[in-house]
């Protein structure tokens, strides 16, 4: 196993399981990333942590500096991204409290720095990268790190849907009725807003990325329900805190 890094979403800015031995602010050739990078040690296993969204939610989806913390992450060595992305529930197997590993995306984000091949690639990236990088993106999420990681919820016990299809949209807002049912018609079973460009520029740059998608709500439309933000955050930080604590035996496995 490489040198790991866990991306937080929302609830998960702090990481209190992680032994920090040092946090890293380092410029970019893309400008600032979202905080400082802790570099520790979780059961004795080293890794980086670094919240997307920055300290207290400071960065909403569409504001995130994707370019900039992939690029940091992959200077540092990283070789595998854990992501953790919150998520809404679309088709019935995903329902609020479900884990879920997802094997695909469609992109519906727009005016997001989305690639490192804009032209300026030899500055920022250095010699061996072409000006033109068509990557192949047939399988978003790296399959073997995927699978390691099904086997490791099966084999602790933890109910996980190991597949589906991530919506990425453009956010802050949540999505209205008619946006789910074209989501949903498209072949999605999950809707967030994070996932792209995060994990098409770790692909650019060959790092292995897979999501743990964590659904809090039936999203806009799927329940009868009125949305709740306070039930959502609640339904947020009970599964962050639950998945923290499996980290340690997590890396471990992978």
């Amino acid at each position: 196993m490489g040198l790991t890094a866990i991306i937080g979403g929302s609830g998960f800015d702090t990481f209190e399981e992680l032994t920090v031995k040092d946090a890293i602010f380092q410029d970019t050739p893309y400008g600032s990333h979202s905080g400082p990078i802790l570099q520790g040690s979780v059961g004795g296993n080293d890794c980086l942590f670094l919240p997307r969204h920055g300290a207290g939610h400071r960065f909403p989806p569409h504001k995130v500096n994707y370019r900039a913390n992939i690029w940091l992450l992959k200077e540092l060595g990283v070789t595998q991204i854990i992501a953790f992305n919150v998520v809404g529930g679309i088709t019935p197997t995903m329902s609020p409290d479900t884990i879920v590993i997802p094997e695909q995306i469609i992109d519906y984000t727009s005016d997001r720095e989305h690639t490192f091949f804009d032209g300026n690639q030899e500055q920022s990236l250095g010699e061996g990268y072409p000006n033109v990088q068509h990557v192949d993106f047939t399988t978003p999420f790296a399959k073997e790190l995927r699978e390691k990681m099904i086997r490791f919820f099966y084999q602790s016990g933890i109910d996980v849907v190991g597949h589906g299809v991530y919506g990425c949209t453009q956010g802050p807002r949540l999505e209205t009725a008619a946006e789910i049912e074209r989501i949903k018609r498209d072949g999605c079973d999950l809707v967030g807003m994070t996932a792209m460009p995060e994990a098409g520029l770790a692909k650019e740059l060959d790092i292995d990325y897979v999501s743990i998608a964590i659904v809090v709500n039936w999203a806009a439309g799927i329940s009868e329900k009125p949305l709740s933000m306070l039930e959502i955050m609640n339904t947020v930080i009970k599964n962050m805190g639950n998945i923290k604590s499996l980290l340690p035996n997590l890396l471990r496995f992978l």
